[in-house]
């Protein structure tokens, strides 16, 4: 009874976190472009490394970015583990410089064992975001000297909940799959304005709704070379597919002396796609004490069309721009490093972590590619001691991340990430003497 009161427990609160995902964690001019700002989907452990995790087998941490690792989840546990971040950011163009803060949720998983090599997951997760508010002034040309302003707003992002399974087929080589339910809707807003009281203002409102799904499958071998040591090859496979979504625009042109508006809607079916993503990653680990691991993602967006407003001779259309996406790579290196975890030592059962990766541009902007992105991260694993559970953690680290592209915004950021994996023990026979 116990064991079933968690899992409803967790479902309640994946149940809540759905609840709260409607707030932005970006304020960047650059998530107006594409589907968004594409998320950071690890968890608490795996962002101490940077993200590593594609090799990783872990047996009281989710690793959710290879459904395989889940045939690796200790017998008698359940694990629920929720992390939230907060964030300051500086923006620099020109020589201007502001900053901007932000706190999210961002995500709320669970595992356990239901038998002997097999592993169940579910929980809920980011998949891009939507999130900024700006205004850029440009002089005019003429004698009057009529300034226009362009004002970009933007909200949104998408969201995934899954549930996944891990097994392991023989001794050392496991496979495993997510099947999640993909939503959201983004609205971005550009207004055209001019300080000539004649001249009419224009309002671009861009929209999509999604519902569709999402497929990840993992494959990990393990091989031991002695006692203490064992490399893991990792890789993952997501397949790329419409999502739907029926992008629209609707312009609206208003003239300022009548304000009476004149209205133009636009839309398109289906319209938006996600990528195909191919992973691999390779992890060392010396005796549970050292932990070291290498990943590499290719995404293929190239070739992808994304809905784009465009006049041609003056002629308005919305149509589907096939070179707007690039191809994006990225590759992360970390390591983790515990005394003993099964020490009594609070102090020898720390974990050190630290990462960092590389990760080129998904889209580009009027032609030329988006920011690319570097970034490097240190972290804590805490582990949480007292009478009636030894083996919670806290997971706390922090992350540096510099997105910039030639000729436009660069932007810093530092993240602190805060992951709790409780973890406990269920389906136990006690015995009394």
């Amino acid at each position: 009874m116990k064991s079933t009161n968690r899992v409803f427990c967790a479902f309640a609160a994946l149940a809540f976190s759905i609840g709260i995902y409607a707030q932005s964690g970006t304020n960047s001019p650059y998530s107006q472009y594409g589907l968004g700002v594409l998320s950071d989907q690890t968890s608490g452990f795996n962002r101490g490394m940077n993200g590593v995790g594609l090799g990783f087998r872990e047996h009281n941490q989710v690793n959710f970015i290879n459904p395989a690792s889940y045939s690796a989840v200790d017998s008698l546990s359940f694990i629920f583990d929720v992390g939230f971040s907060g964030q300051i950011t500086n923006f620099n163009e020109s020589g201007k410089k502001i900053n901007a803060k932000n706190a999210d949720f961002e995500y709320a998983v669970a595992a356990f064992r239901v038998a002997k090599g097999f592993g169940v997951s579910f929980g809920i997760l980011p998949y891009t975001n939507v999130g900024y508010n700006y205004t850029s002034s440009t002089p005019g040309s003429n004698v009057l000297s009529t300034t226009y302003s362009n004002s970009y707003y933007g909200e949104g992002g998408l969201h995934q909940v899954y549930v996944g399974l891990g097994y392991q087929l023989f001794k050392g080589f496991s496979l495993g799959a997510n099947v999640s339910y993909l939503w959201g809707r983004y609205d971005k807003t550009v207004t055209n304005s001019y300080s000539d009281s004649y001249a009419k203002t224009i309002q671009k409102v861009y929209s999509a709704s999604v519902t569709n799904y999402k497929l990840d499958f993992g494959v990990q071998y393990a091989f031991a070379v002695d006692k203490k040591n064992e490399f893991t090859l990792g890789a993952t496979y997501s397949p790329g597919h419409d999502i739907g979504g029926n992008p629209s625009c609707v312009v609206t042109s208003t003239n300022p002396t009548t304000s009476t508006p004149e209205t133009a809607p636009y839309s398109l079916k289906e319209g938006l796609k996600i990528p195909t993503i191919v992973g691999a990653g390779l992890a060392w680990n010396n005796a549970n004490r050292i932990k070291l691991g290498v990943d590499y993602s290719f995404q293929k967006w190239s070739g992808i069309g994304f809905p784009v407003y465009v006049v041609n001779n003056q002629v308005p259309a919305y149509v589907m721009n096939n070179d707007y996406y690039s191809d994006r790579h990225k590759i992360n290196v970390g390591g983790d490093f515990c005394g003993d975890e099964n020490n009594r030592s609070f102090l020898k059962r720390l974990h050190f972590r630290a990462g960092a990766s590389y990760a080129t541009p998904y889209y580009k902007i009027n032609g030329q590619d988006g920011p690319s992105e570097i970034s490097v991260s240190a972290g804590l694993g805490i582990p949480i001691m007292n009478s009636y559970n030894n083996r919670s953690m806290l997971n706390i680290s922090g992350q540096w991340v510099r997105t910039s592209a030639k000729n436009f915004i660069k932007e810093n950021t530092f993240r602190i990430n805060i992951g709790l994996t409780f973890n406990e023990r269920w389906f136990m026979k006690w015995k009394v003497d």
